[in-house]
């Protein structure tokens, strides 16, 4: 089953007074096309499976239903136990939507917590034991608590997998399976992801069930309002190509995409070395290290930041005007949520690609993927 755009306001989608109060303070009145076909079939406590560009709200789309069900169900009283799971791939991600919780949550009395790895626990820990309803959570340190025996996943009632392509890939599918016998049969079950291939789009109808389907946009599509460039350069020369294209307008902030951890840190030194502030974000650098690095690009004191894939994840810049793919990406879905860190709510965006002889392969799944070209640029 697929639902209709309706243009309704968060008022006609019968939220409830504590939630629309704190939506008015954010200056949210009209849900986006992916929440407001999804917070219907979610109040009624289906299960669904959302696909949507990067960019259109999707955290709002599941979380607000399930923060209304939480407070109808007076679910958040006394003895605080974990009635939501949302599981994300990455710490930023986790982080981001945790503090959309915190805006969301303001006037309902519901709390919330997020863990993840990388940081010592005890601060987590103690926020757990504090009682919580809704848990945001990357997958190792879940499992690393629930190993310790201090979360225990039995009285959850709604599971989110947050970027459900990415935590049911190959690198995610073990933690997954091993998630998924700890949770009760009986829950609600919701999938959001910007890209969906068919491999995992049918391991997901595995554990949906009687599932509602809402999509605003063919999958893997890119949103209009991000104009597509690409350089044909070679390997050697594209160092020189980024500075000269990063010294021409030092205004912008600038999100720079590396295939490899090691190449992130090699783009960041060359751009430092020349007079560019930079920073890079990936696996291996501490979550300190990472939220700094965010910290300082949020707030401009540099202008490009290199990222890695699965560190991309959660990035979420106001305005960011461009977005640089210095490696294309190996895996073509790859390419649709990098560049939807611009062009994001409406806003306008560009993406410049730097492409090498020997990733031209990479450009004609990317190009198939889409169903669009991108311009050559002069």
């Amino acid at each position: 089953m697929i639902v209709k755009f309706k243009n309704m306001t968060f008022k006609e989608l019968n939220m409830v007074e504590p939630i629309l109060r704190a939506l008015n303070e954010k200056g949210h009145t009209t849900p986006t096309p992916i929440q407001e076909q999804a917070i219907t079939p979610a109040l009624d406590n289906r299960d669904i499976m959302g696909l949507a560009q990067t960019g259109t709200g999707k955290t709002a789309a599941f979380s607000l239903p399930i923060i209304q069900q939480l407070y109808l169900s007076k679910a958040h009283g006394k003895k605080r136990e974990i009635k939501a799971l949302i599981l994300t791939p990455t710490r930023e991600l986790a982080i981001q939507i945790n503090d959309c919780l915190k805006d969301y949550t303001c006037y309902t009395g519901i709390r919330h917590c997020v863990i993840y790895g990388g940081v010592k626990q005890n601060t987590q820990v103690d926020e757990l034991k504090a009682g919580i309803d809704i848990l945001v959570a990357t997958p190792g340190r879940l499992l690393d608590l629930m190993n310790q025996k201090i979360i225990c996943l039995n009285t959850v009632r709604h599971f989110v997998l947050d970027e459900a392509d990415r935590m049911l890939d190959m690198g995610f599918i073990h933690d997954i399976k091993r998630l998924l016998p700890k949770l009760p049969k009986e829950k609600q079950t919701l999938f959001f992801s910007a890209t969906m291939p068919q491999t995992i789009a049918a391991l997901s109808r595995s554990i949906l069930r009687n599932s509602v389907k809402v999509e605003v946009a063919p999958v893997s599509s890119v949103v209009e309002t991000i104009d597509q460039y690409i350089y044909f350069v070679e390997k050697q020369e594209k160092k020189d190509l980024l500075i000269n294209l990063l010294k021409k307008d030092k205004k912008k902030s600038v999100l720079i995409f590396s295939r490899t951890k090691h190449g992130a840190d090699k783009i960041a030194r060359i751009l430092n070395k020349s007079g560019i502030g930079s920073a890079a974000i990936h696996g291996n650098k501490s979550q300190n290290a990472r939220q700094r690095a965010l910290s300082d690009f949020k707030s401009q004191k540099i202008q490009t930041l290199i990222a890695t894939d699965i560190a991309a994840r959660g990035i979420d810049i106001n305005n960011l005007e461009l977005v640089i793919n210095y490696d294309l990406p190996d895996v073509a879905e790859t390419y649709v949520h990098r560049i939807g860190r611009t062009g994001r709510a409406g806003n306008t965006g560009v993406a410049l690609t730097f492409c090498a002889d020997e990733e031209k392969v990479m450009l004609k799944d990317i190009q198939k993927l889409t169903g669009g070209k991108l311009l050559v640029a002069n």
